[in-house]
């Protein structure tokens, strides 16, 4: 393990390979080298220091090296434990000089002690996935708030929380929710949350979908996505909710609904994807059949009631990586996945990059947008202008050699008059 006080990470010698990942990347993601390119040319964050609690991985990586060549002064923090790809966090020291504090596995402590490292930094601006480093700053450092200009945050989970604090007025800079802008979740969350999810169940598993009963908790557009891919692969799809309108959605989308201690009675593989917190509790989980798969891929390991669960089981089993056999005093065993933590960038490499170039021009752009307004925003959520999320759609349709239609004078008048009619 490399510790020194510029960063912390697990091995330096495996920066050759993160660096050809990296690359592999950004060859994907020609929106966010757009506007890096027009960055390098502006230098719109020099001289600011930037803290990322981010996941570490290639597609992460190209965004911290864009917002670098913008002029940002930027450290980089792990967002989650297990899913650190520690090629990549070397890479970044080495090739980049970005200091990283993150390793791949690393303790709840180690985590917590990356976060304050990274706020050592004393940041400008923040990049957050999940709150946990503008949650910190309010509850443990708040000498650091008189120098935070503002913060992104990308995640459903990240979002909850910091409406909680703008509600209860604790909230002290402006925060933009990338996760609002729709060539993020329409995008991200949808195609590669679905993607990526099974991909890490499958690789973690090596089992058949076709004909498993597949429950998908939540029916936001990443369960969306989730439910979409499951039943493409020959899954037999149960969606559980507790929103009446996402709930009648799923229904006219074709899917089975009901609750989860229904679904739990028939399920092969259960996925929950909601933010919340035990989703999937421990009597749930006691219910099942003998072998059922448990997975998450919400931002946080709380959406399995694991701690539950550990009351009713007599021994824990490796069986493959990121797989556990848990034998439970019911005479039954389940499958848990990732600990219960997020099973696609655990089990697998997350979104593909052609899908975070959008999510992650969204945060270049966010965090120009809240400096450059930085005088006119109050401590509020905020969300990019729909003028900045069509920009990104249309640079991602030329990346793809897609033309559309434009509207002619006439057509633009007659949608914005009242008086023409039948």
């Amino acid at each position: 393990m490399q510790t020194m006080t510029s960063y912390e990470i697990k091995d330096i010698s495996l920066a050759e390979q993160g660096k050809k990942n990296i690359e592999w990347a950004q060859k994907d993601m020609p929106v966010l080298n757009a506007i890096k390119e027009r960055f390098e040319k502006e230098k719109p964050f020099k001289g600011l220091r930037l803290t990322a609690s981010v996941h570490v991985t290639k597609e992460t990586a190209a965004l911290c090296i864009a917002l670098r060549a913008g002029g940002a002064d930027a450290v980089l923090a792990a967002s989650n434990p297990l899913s650190t790809q520690d090629d990549v966090a070397a890479a970044l020291v080495k090739y980049y000089g970005i200091p990283v504090f993150a390793m791949s596995g690393e303790d709840s402590e180690t985590y917590r002690k990356h976060i304050k490292m990274a706020l050592d930094h004393k940041p400008n601006f923040i990049i957050d996935d999940g709150c946990d480093l503008v949650a910190t700053v309010h509850q443990e450092r708040r000498e650091l708030l008189d120098d935070i200009i503002g913060s992104c945050e990308e995640t459903t989970t990240g979002i909850i929380r910091l409406r909680a604090m703008e509600h209860e007025g604790k909230l002290c800079f402006p925060a933009l929710g990338v996760n609002n802008s729709l060539t993020k979740h329409l995008y991200d969350n949808r195609y590669g949350t679905g993607q990526s999810a099974l991909d890490g169940i499958i690789r973690a598993t090596n089992i058949l979908l076709a004909g498993k009963t597949f429950v998908v908790c939540g029916y936001g557009w990443c369960s969306r996505g989730a439910a979409q891919k499951a039943r493409g692969m020959g899954a037999n799809v149960i969606v559980t909710e507790v929103d009446p309108l996402k709930a009648l959605e799923a229904v006219m989308d074709g899917y089975r609904v009901m609750p989860i201690n229904e679904a739990s009675l028939i399920g092969d593989i259960f996925l929950s994807i909601t933010g919340d917190i035990n989703v999937v509790s421990a009597q749930n989980i006691l219910n099942m059949k003998q072998g059922a798969f448990v997975a998450n891929a919400g931002h946080f390991d709380v959406e399995i009631d694991v701690k539950g669960l550990r009351k009713h089981t007599l021994e824990i089993k490796n069986i493959r990586p990121n797989l556990d056999e848990w034998v439970l005093d019911n005479g039954k065993s389940v499958y848990v996945l990732a600990q219960g933590r997020l099973v696609n960038l655990v089990c697998a490499e997350g979104h593909p990059a052609s899908v975070m170039d959008m999510s992650f021009a969204n945060q270049a752009l966010g965090m120009e947008y809240i400096i450059k307004n930085r005088s006119k925003l109050e401590n509020k959520m905020y969300t990019l202008p729909k003028s900045v999320d069509i920009e990104i759609a249309k640079l991602k349709l030329d990346s793809m050699g897609i033309k559309i239609d434009t509207l002619t004078p006439e057509q633009e008048e007659y949608l914005n008059s009242w008086s023409r009619g039948t």
